[in-house]
């Protein structure tokens, strides 16, 4: 199920948005704050989507998201990432 209004249910809610925002080997740690984040697909889609140029967003550096980007020009992320998760939860995956 997509979650419209992911942001309150975010792992990162309560931290401080600067942790998210930094450069180098911090984006590792940065990254950390996502790993079992309830809404990362929500997250990554939202950043992939509008093209959100820095930070960390559903676990992904602006470079990874940039990467990602560059293979599927002009998709529509949410709906590429809704699918996948849909096919990776189905029954049949399990």
């Amino acid at each position: 199920m997509w979650i419209e209004d992911w942001a309150p249910s975010a792992a990162c809610r309560q931290a401080s948005p600067d942790a998210l925002f930094v450069r180098g080997a911090e984006q590792n740690k940065a990254k950390l704050l996502c790993k079992g984040c309830p809404v990362r697909t929500e997250c990554l889609a939202e950043a992939l989507d509008n093209q959100i140029e820095w930070g960390v967003w559903g676990g992904m550096t602006e470079r990874e998201r940039r990467a990602l980007l560059r293979r599927r020009p002009g998709a529509s992320w949410r709906s590429v990432l809704e699918t996948a998760r849909e096919q990776h939860t189905s029954p049949a995956a399990l």
